[in-house]
């Protein structure tokens, strides 16, 4: 639905909570960006997509209608058939005991559409308006689950050549079974939303894997004979060349689903049973979240907010390949994007796209590498470089020397925790007084299952349960119960793991803890629900752990101090948190499990 500015103006002015300022502001964004003005509106969370569309619908005097997918019958939503309600943008929602069928659009205002429906459904209409989302996710009704789609477009290709025979161009034309298997398993991977996907060939078939809230889940086999069309198919999409199979090649391609543009970034590794592909989707529509919605909270976030804001100095990131770090920078450097700075970027690869930002891909056979990348942006007058790791002497040593000449870096290392950062600067050769002088602060993170808020449970601990909580959280040596009640009201004033409103949200406003015991914990519903695919969680959300380079700290550095007595001072001194104690604030705020919490940070 495309509302005309000037009707967003109007609606804006009658919601009354606008200022003209801000209307000016969106409207030179506007002609910066070239994009609608409604599409600015939510972009910029002035009004959500089903607030502004309660508006329009309230202007234009047809019913807003919150469409609830699951609930739509069977029967009701196919008396439209689906091509007709994707081409339209129509519904079939509800039929009542007069048989006025309740039809939601998108657009009430499409005349040609209107008539097609009448003429399609009779006279007996009574139309409603809802937003693009809800009217997508209505649509997919019409979808079976994926194994029932793959097997309606694979019955199609049985008398397709065996494994062995020639691929030709039908086989891989973009009307054909393969194209229409490959489009299938991405739209699935996309609304499971699965951070990547795996194809794997076996022996006897072709295995797909989704990674879901950091989980890998096998959804569907292939006949082996598809393997080789199937990642022709994936190759030409990715500009990867189709006749290699002897060695690893990388690639990407865009998709639209729904609405929103997917980036896959694809890797493709010959194995023994023939070639795996690894897909890595990327929403190149997602928006950056704020530092709450991260899951910072307390001195944690305090001390990254006050950071990120200084002239020069490091900003470094720690953690483990999928830890999140690149949605934390992606998040900070969005922060930090507007028109008087010059933010530039060299990554491996450029994972989030910034709009307004210069981001420059490594290419190792080009010679641009992170250190040769780096030496090119400091010539690009820069305020802002975000080096994507750093992994060697030459582009430590080049980090560091911007950030004391006036820029602020921000970078990545791959240690377990943030106190072990410091010295791993010092192995590669960085002065400890240099160390000491530009690095604000170390964060280190890991990413746990959010619990599903539909399904969720609460349970009152037994003794039995809070002796194993005291041992695993180490509580004695951390203040005890007392301390961690303080910390959890602390989280609670912050936003943490408050109720949402959502009818079935289990109520959070209050502590699960006391100044003397923990009166309620939550787990998994086993079965889990509809909302979450059935398995009792859905999303994930980081815990953290920011090291503050306060004095105390940077004397430490200086004088050659271990790891583990930086992070004794930090936590002592500093009253840093660690990750496994932030996991363990969450998992009482009903956010995640303490058997999440433990199963990512038990090594620490």
């Amino acid at each position: 639905m495309r509302i005309p500015d000037s009707l967003v103006e109007k609606l804006l002015d009658k919601g009354g909570s606008f200022s003209k300022e801000q209307l000016a502001s969106l409207r030179e964004q506007e002609i910066s960006e070239k994009k609608p003005l409604q599409d600015l509106v939510i972009r910029n969370n002035l009004l959500s997509e089903k607030d502004l569309t309660k508006l329009y619908a309230d202007e234009v005097e047809v019913p807003f209608v919150e469409l609830n997918a699951r609930e739509i019958k069977h029967d009701v939503l196919k008396q439209l058939p689906e091509r007709i309600a994707r081409q339209y943008n129509a519904v079939v929602f509800d039929v009542d005991d007069a048989g006025i069928r309740y039809v939601a659009m998108e657009d009430p205002d499409d005349i040609q559409a209107l008539n097609f429906l009448h003429k399609q459904l009779g006279s007996d209409l009574k139309v409603h308006i809802t937003t693009s989302s809800l009217l997508q996710a209505a649509l997919d009704q019409y979808r079976g689950n994926i194994s029932s789609e793959l097997t309606k477009v694979i019955a199609d290709d049985e008398a397709e050549a065996k494994e062995n025979e020639e691929i030709d161009e039908t086989d891989l034309a973009e009307d054909s079974p393969i194209a229409q298997t490959v489009n299938i398993l991405i739209e699935y991977g996309v609304k499971a939303g699965a951070s990547d996907i795996h194809i794997e060939p076996r022996e006897n078939d072709v295995v797909v894997r989704y990674r879901i809230d950091g989980m890998l889940r096998e959804t569907n086999k292939l006949p082996r004979k598809l393997l080789g069309a199937l990642t022709s198919r994936i190759k030409i999409l990715s500009n990867m060349k189709i006749d290699e199979h002897r060695a690893p090649q990388d690639g990407r391609f865009k998709v639209e689903v729904n609405g929103q543009v997917y980036a896959l970034r694809v890797s493709t590794l010959p194995i023994i049973d023939g070639e795996k592909v690894a897909m890595r989707i990327l929403n190149e529509s997602s928006k950056p979240s704020d530092f709450a919605e991260l899951g910072f909270w307390g001195t944690a976030l305090s001390d990254l907010q006050h950071a990120i804001v200084q002239p020069h100095g490091m900003v470094l990131l720690t953690g483990p390949t999928g830890s999140g770090k690149s949605t934390t920078l992606f998040s900070v450097l969005s922060a930090l994007n507007t028109p008087n700075v010059n933010i530039s970027t060299v990554e491996d690869p450029v994972e989030y796209h910034i709009i307004g930002a210069n981001q420059t891909q490594v290419n190792s056979v080009a010679g641009m590498t992170f250190a040769n990348g780096l030496r090119a942006l400091l010539r690009q007058d820069p305020n802002i470089i975000m080096v994507g790791e750093i992994r060697d002497v030459e582009t430590a040593d080049l980090a560091v020397q911007a950030a004391l000449t006036g820029h602020l870096v921000f970078s990545t290392l791959h240690t377990n925790n943030a106190a072990t950062c410091l010295p791993r600067l010092l192995e590669m050769g960085v002065e400890p007084f240099l160390i000491a002088s530009t690095v604000h602060v170390v964060i280190a993170q890991r990413l746990v299952r959010r619990l599903c808020i539909d399904c969720r449970e609460v349970f009152a601990p037994d003794s039995t349960i809070l002796k194993q909580l005291s041992k695993s959280f180490r509580l004695d040596e951390n203040g005890g119960i007392k301390h961690m009640h303080e910390l959890e009201v602390k989280a609670l004033s912050d936003g943490i793991g408050k109720s949402s409103g959502n009818k079935k949200d289990t109520e959070t406003d209050q502590p699960s803890t006391t100044a003397s015991t923990i009166t309620r914990l939550w787990k998994a519903h086993e079965e889990g629900c509809d909302s979450c695919n059935h398995t009792g969680y859905k999303g994930r959300i980081g815990i953290y752990e920011v090291l503050n380079n306060t004095g105390s700290i940077q004397k430490m550095i200086v004088s050659n101090n271990t790891s583990e007595a930086i992070e004794d001072a930090a936590i002592s001194e500093e009253h840093m948190l660690t990750m496994q104690l932030d996991g363990f604030i969450k998992a009482l705020r009903g956010q995640t499990t303490i058997e999440e919490v433990l199963r990512v940070t038990e090594q620490e």
